[in-house]
């Protein structure tokens, strides 16, 4: 399904024919560029970078490499392909035709969702708009740019549904979007973890390793909505995803790798001696990224998440592969509770408790990659292992949060303990201070290609299988 570039705004879906719609969208466009060059990241606007371009939503050959500046990059409204004859597969409304329009009756609530979703794509890009400066290499600074941009191509494509069925409230939302700031204390993004500084690289690829991935859990529940045109642009997102993922993934095992061929080459003690990040950081670092994750999914029993489902607007990562009715009036689902000084699983209605459903599968897709960062350990013949944190540990949302312990807290490794005890610990499960002022200071810039900072090691591969000393962006 090609993508027509010679429009103003690329499309796949023949803005042309509707001239309400494409007036709209062309309005809004300047405002989006301006946002992109007042919040967009810092320097580098005028430089070539090696970035795709998405041609096609088929997922076999759907994107181009080049080098383009980035105010150049052709953001555009590409949808997934339509299904013909599909259905909403849960909830009240199980076996009729999908929607090709906003069903009134739940219109709130269907704005509701996409304007939350959207709103976190431009406050990925504002939290991240000074890191180019103090890139490890240009292989790094060229991946942070593409998922910038894209980024910034998924708050087109939420912007999209606003304009197109939501009328005059959508295009409000739509401007509210660039009104937003991440960390502006007078008009914060919507969910907190958005609102958190990324000020180092080891936080970006911890935040894109595993805040993407809520994302991506988010975008796979969304796929599956009956809004058919909800539905087909988060199935194209998904695609781009992927990359952010393993950005996040791929970094953080090259600091991994780093960490351990310092600690053979000069003891396991002298890694911030020699510059490096030593593993005990990096652990402190996944604890306090995991955590503020896991409250993106929202309390673990939830009215609100139960009507999405029942009304067919967000279904459960993978709907149709699991095996059940899809309506869950009855169904039950195990779900973890503080009992005492313990954590027991009890079960409660699977409608009810959806969210901790979407959150178990997360876990365990978080679970994979910190078991193949272990091997990066195990490999060098180093006698540690990195953990996700209990998920109980650190949260602000949902029965764990301060208020519902009634003043216990816990800790990484799932003890219930005291309010003093954590105290006492904290330094040693989440960054301190000085752990955070010592990372910022070996941001460097590294800017010849092929070279790279002395604290992450190379990457396996190029990128489209570049060489090493690839330019991936032209600074001269």
């Amino acid at each position: 399904m090609a993508i027509d570039y010679q429009e103003r705004i690329p499309n796949n879906v023949d803005l042309s024919e509707d001239r309400r719609l494409k007036r709209a969208l062309e309005a809004w466009q300047p405002n989006f560029l301006n946002w992109w060059q007042e919040m967009g990241p810092t320097q580098f606007q005028a430089n070539e970078v090696y970035l795709r371009t998405a041609i096609s939503v088929d997922s076999k050959g759907w994107a181009n490499f080049g080098h383009v500046k980035m105010p150049d990059y052709r953001w555009g409204i590409f949808l997934a392909e339509r299904e013909e004859g599909r259905t909403v597969n849960f909830g009240e409304h199980k076996g009729e035709a999908a929607w090709q329009e906003v069903p009134g009756e739940y219109r709130g609530n269907l704005r509701r969702l996409i304007v939350t979703q959207g709103d976190t794509e431009p406050a990925s890009v504002e939290q991240q708009r000074q890191l180019g400066l103090t890139a490890p290499s240009l292989y790094d600074l060229r991946n942070l740019l593409q998922v910038n941009v894209e980024e910034g191509r998924h708050l087109w494509a939420m912007v999209y549904l606003l304009h197109g069925f939501f009328g005059r409230d959508g295009r409000e939302e739509a401007e509210q979007m660039l009104q937003r700031h991440s960390g502006d204390v007078d008009k914060p993004r919507i969910l907190g973890a958005f609102n958190e500084e990324t000020p180092d690289w080891l936080s970006f690829f911890m935040f894109t390793y595993f805040t993407d991935r809520d994302g991506k859990y988010q975008l796979a529940s969304l796929a599956e909505s009956g809004f058919d045109p909800l539905s087909r642009t988060c199935r194209f997102m998904l695609t781009e995803e992927a990359h952010h993922m393993f950005v996040g993934e791929t970094g953080v095992g090259r600091v991994i790798l780093r960490t351990c061929e310092l600690m053979k080459e000069h003891g396991e003690d002298k890694v911030r001696e020699m510059g490096g990040i030593d593993l005990t950081t990096l652990q402190k670092y996944l604890n306090f990224h995991c955590s503020v994750s896991l409250d993106l999914f929202g309390s673990e029993r939830s009215t609100n998440a139960a009507n999405f489902y029942s009304m067919g607007l967000k279904g459960r990562y993978g709907e149709t592969k699991i095996d059940d009715d899809h309506l869950l009036g009855n169904d039950l689902y195990p779900i973890l509770e503080m009992e005492g000084d313990k954590f027991v699983l009890r079960e409660d209605n699977a409608l009810t408790v959806i969210n901790e459903r979407l959150r178990d599968d997360y876990v365990t897709d978080c679970e994979r990659g910190v078991r193949r960062w272990n091997q990066i350990i195990k490999r060098q013949g180093l006698d540690f292992e990195l953990k996700l944190p209990h998920r109980a540990f650190n949260r602000q949302i949902g029965s764990f949060n301060l208020e519902n312990l009634a003043g216990k807290r816990v800790s990484p490794d799932g003890r219930v303990i005291t309010e003093a005890e954590w105290t006492q610990n904290v330094g040693d499960w989440l960054p301190t201070d000085e752990d955070r002022a010592y990372v910022i200071s070996l941001m460097q810039s590294v800017t010849e290609p092929g070279k790279f900072a002395n604290w992450i090691a190379p990457p396996a591969r190029g990128i489209n299988n570049q060489p090493a000393d690839f330019e991936y962006v032209r600074l001269n």
